[in-house]
């Protein structure tokens, strides 16, 4: 992994577009980046000719040389997996003529076995990469078309793949193909584009095709075709990408994640518009293709995510568990599918991922389908692989993220499961008059939301305390801890803090140990059953000496600081209380130099196990 990016076309000077294309796709994460194409004097064919650097895409860019010019090129940023981040270990990679590139997301499980059966026939590798493994079995391929080759070497390859192939005696065309990493065809006019996300198309064209697995195309310059692995023609329909590329500029805002952070005001009321019945104090949520029967079979839920997406799930289980009365949690999807668990078809699954390409969300998704079970996806982009293979679902509508760390598409996926579990709740014995409470707690969100945002300058001065920290404890009850979970998650993401989460009721059973004035605790105190338990966490804090930050409804006397959250209905606060630690993980780690738009070895859409 981790960005591709190609174009076929009328344009004689493919380089700065391909560079513009990885410049989108930065967000994702990377280590180095390379650039191929089909070399061109006048009218006649120069080979490929390929560029590649560590470190950041203006590195690449400065490496380029002015002439540079070609009508078909790939390019690609790399996320570190074989082998350090290097120029040599950059995409693309050439076989031994230097007649095939390839540029790869994803991870070839059984390359080192190709790499072994190459070497022992004379092939000299010039990488760490498992890519490399492709490029040279097309390159050796006898075959007599590209799409002959590339088919007759990705039926050798074991894991996951989105690719992009050139080679030089077939300059007219791009091959692709995808086996559980995206790959994404853009339809311009008399041009064809091929990237591993929308972000890197949409300045040129809105209308794009989103393979699947199993799945290839042919890209000409005034054409495309699409078919299976083994051959078969497949029906290809474009769709409207619903953005413009201006959602995926920085709008004014220093970074990413400060826009992001800021926008979540209005992503709130873009999930919530359209949604809610007041007739009926329910939501109407028609892509779940769940109707009320169905619904009211549902024995047990059982959400799956990664990451911020698991601490989604989390506090969606609660929100269902709580309004609709039906037993859920949520579990690592990554841990989820290699404990070969129980499906009981009395259970529904709900998949979280924001890229909606997660691979091992997807996976999970797969094995599930594969033994029977119903699967719901919450996910953010439309079309992606986890939404098709869903049997229904709802996107959560936060518009694009840039950022690395997610922070508006993890308020957006909270608020969808509220509109859930209220919409589980009423088809079952939740009272009118709480659907009612619930609709009016979710209305007030945005207002909420926008008042939390509007005193950042009182968070950013916090942040200055917390700078020196070389580690912190986050702690909450019930509804808190999972906000303390995805708060301890943001700190170290973005300012390479150390940081544990920890439920307070559980302080006294180990990590109180931990406790001394170095040691600072973030505590989630919301107004709710659970106050006087938690303020009891502050004193055990306190009479250890330990410095307490408090994020809840009212000062609190036992903390050295508390920002105040305005107070929704019990169930949605969690939704608010985490607001603010987005903000103080951001300006701690601006305080601290970081780059905080793309930690260090992080990537946004992780398509590899």
């Amino acid at each position: 992994m981790c960005g591709i990016v190609g174009y076929i076309g009328r344009r004689d000077d493919v380089a700065p577009l391909l560079l513009e294309g990885l410049q989108r796709l930065e967000y994702r994460g990377y280590d180095s980046a390379g650039i191929a194409i089909h070399g061109r004097s006048g009218t006649r064919s120069t080979g490929l000719k390929s560029v590649k650097a560590k470190g950041r895409v203006r590195d690449l860019e400065a490496k380029v040389p002015a002439r540079f010019k070609g009508s078909v090129g790939i390019a690609h940023t790399r996320w570190a997996t074989h082998g350090a981040p290097n120029d040599e270990n950059a995409h693309p990679h050439l076989d031994a003529d230097s007649k095939v590139a390839v540029v790869h997301n994803g991870i070839f499980d059984n390359a080192s076995d190709l790499r072994a059966r190459l070497t022992a026939d004379g092939v000299v590798f010039a990488s760490e990469t498992d890519t490399e493994v492709l490029a040279h079995l097309i390159g050796r391929s006898e075959a007599d078309t590209l799409e002959s080759k590339v088919r007759e070497a990705v039926r050798q390859i074991e894991g996951t793949y989105g690719v992009a192939v050139l080679h030089a005696d077939f300059p007219d065309r791009i091959v692709v193909a995808r086996n559980g990493s995206p790959v994404v065809l853009g339809i311009g006019e008399k041009e064809m584009f091929v990237a591993s996300d929308v972000a890197a198309l949409v300045s040129h064209t809105r209308q794009v095709v989103t393979l699947d697995d199993g799945e290839m195309a042919t890209l000409k310059a005034d054409d495309f075709r699409t078919y299976t692995t083994e051959g078969s023609r497949t029906s290809a329909t474009p769709t409207t990408v619903e953005y413009e590329a201006e959602s995926w500029d920085m709008g004014g805002h220093d970074t990413y994640m400060h826009k992001e952070i800021s926008e979540q005001a209005e992503a709130v009321d873009r999930v919530l518009r359209g949604r809610i019945d007041d007739r009926f104090s329910t939501v109407h949520l028609g892509g779940l293709n769940l109707d009320a029967r169905e619904a009211r079979g549902v024995r047990r839920i059982k959400i799956l995510g990664c990451g911020t997406s698991y601490h989604a799930g989390q506090i969606g289980a609660q929100l269902i568990e709580e309004l609709a009365r039906i037993p859920a949690d949520a579990e690592p999807a990554s841990e989820f599918r290699y404990r070969n668990p129980v499906v009981d078809p009395d259970t529904l699954y709900i998949a979280v991922s924001q890229s909606g390409e997660t691979y091992d969300v997807l996976a999970a998704v797969q094995e599930l389908k594969r033994k029977g079970a119903r699967v719901l996806g919450v996910v953010n982009v439309v079309g992606s692989a986890i939404a098709r293979e869903a049997d229904g679902g709802l996107y959560v509508h936060a518009g694009p993220e840039v950022c690395v760390v997610s922070t508006k598409c993890f308020t957006n996926t909270v608020v969808a499961f509220g509109l859930l579990a209220l919409h589980l709740g009423r088809t079952r014995d939740l009272s009118v008059a709480d659907g009612r409470r619930i609709i009016a707690g979710l209305r007030r969100l945005p207002e909420q939301i926008a008042d939390i945002l509007s005193r950042e300058d009182e968070i950013e001065k916090l942040a200055e305390e917390f700078t020196g920290a070389r580690s912190m404890l986050f702690i909450g009850r019930v509804r808190g801890y999972p906000v303390a979970r995805e708060a301890s998650l943001k700190l170290k993401e973005v300012s390479y803090i150390h940081a544990e989460a920890y439920p307070a009721s559980e302080l006294k059973h180990g990590p109180l140990a931990l406790i001394e004035p170095a040691m600072p605790t973030v505590a989630i105190v919301p107004d709710d059953d659970l106050l006087e338990k938690n303020r009891a966490a502050l004193e055990e804090i306190k009479a250890r000496e330990g410095k307490i930050l408090a994020v809840a409804h009212r000062e609190q006397e036992k903390a050295d600081h508390t920002i105040v959250v305005p107070k929704n209905e019990d169930e949605l606060d969690p939704i608010l209380m985490g607001i603010p630690l987005q903000l103080l993980a951001y300006h701690t780690a601006l305080k601290l130099g970081r780059d905080i738009d793309k930690p260090r070895n992080l990537a946004k859409s992780v398509t590899v196990e």
